[in-house]
């Protein structure tokens, strides 16, 4: 069991960035996966990123591969998600999660934090 909280998001102008944070509580962060997911109004929770229990090992949705970044600090218990070139379509409230493996469906994360929306004008 872990408890998380994103934070980072914000308005930003198409062609900007931002740097979500995810912060952890809980001795057994290092024993999860961690992924990022986001949520526009009327759409369904898609995956965004995700990495492993080491950082050693990622994977990204074919929209964000190339513009987003997943990355963790174990000692500091926090994933983050680096997000450049942004666009009006990743406009969402985007959630990290924790999983007991890599993965990429909203099912097998167990653990989410309260979102934090993203919101880029063009």
């Amino acid at each position: 069991q872990v408890q998380l909280v994103e934070s980072g998001g914000g308005l930003v102008q198409a062609g900007g960035s931002l740097r979500l944070s995810c912060a952890a509580s809980g001795r057994t962060f290092s024993n999860y996966a961690m992924g990022w997911f986001r949520q526009a109004p009327g759409k369904e929770r898609e995956f965004v990123a995700g990495i492993s229990w080491s950082g050693g090992s990622t994977y990204y949705a074919d929209s964000v591969k190339g513009r987003f970044t997943i990355s963790r600090d174990n000692a500091k218990n926090t994933v983050y998600l680096q997000m450049n070139s942004l666009k009006p379509e990743d406009t969402a409230v985007y959630y990290c999660a924790a999983s007991n493996f890599i993965a990429t469906m909203p099912e097998d994360f167990g653990s989410w934090g309260q979102g934090t929306q993203v919101t880029v004008s063009s």
